[in-house]
């Protein structure tokens, strides 16, 4: 009897035995389950926050770009207001000119007035100010203003025949349109 006892005694515990192995074998398997689902969730978050990465390496490098394009675009057109008022001069020193007197003292001054003039010009062609050619040329609203129509027969319509004041544009910009008469 003896032996059965023994017997029954090793028959409970491994039955015990197998009872606490079964809540770990589950316990591990929830785990493995869980840390599977870590990763998962942990992998997802690293290709959300590179992502974010990349779009926002990605905004940095536009704004830097749209800064340095709008400065460089400030820097070439950063004298335009000194060329525009300029042009009043040389509109002033062109009334002068067109003057016509016999006087020798105001022929005098016309020479005067005529090398400030040129010496004007000059520095304007030097900084890339260039008149707007209007005179005979199809009227274009991008460079003209017509203030004025006629009809003049043998000329094109819509060619302007006068200019009232010139225009220029600095660089590849139009500062000052060419105000004229067009014909109709």
């Amino acid at each position: 009897m003896e032996d059965n006892e023994v017997k029954e005694e090793v028959l409970e515990e491994e039955k015990q035995q197998d009872i606490k192995d079964e809540p770990v074998k589950e316990n591990k398997k929830e785990k493995k389950n869980k840390d599977k689902e870590l990763i998962n969730n942990l992998n997802q978050k690293i290709k959300e926050l590179e992502d974010k990465n990349i779009r926002v390496t990605a905004e940095m490098i536009n704004t830097v770009r749209r800064k340095e394009e709008e400065n460089n675009r400030l820097l070439k057109y950063a004298s335009e207001e000194v060329f525009t008022d300029l042009l009043q001069v040389v509109d002033n020193f062109e009334r002068a000119l067109s003057v016509n007197s016999d006087n020798e003292d105001i022929k005098n001054y016309q020479k005067g007035f005529n090398m400030i003039h040129d010496g004007l010009i000059n520095l304007l062609n030097k900084y890339e100010v260039k008149e707007i050619e209007a005179l005979g040329k199809e009227f274009d609203p991008s460079v003209h203003q017509a203030v004025m129509t006629d009809h003049i027969e043998g000329k094109n319509e819509n060619e302007v025949i006068e200019v009232l004041q010139k225009g220029y544009t600095y660089k590849d910009k139009v500062i000052r349109p060419a105000m004229v008469k067009v014909n109709q």
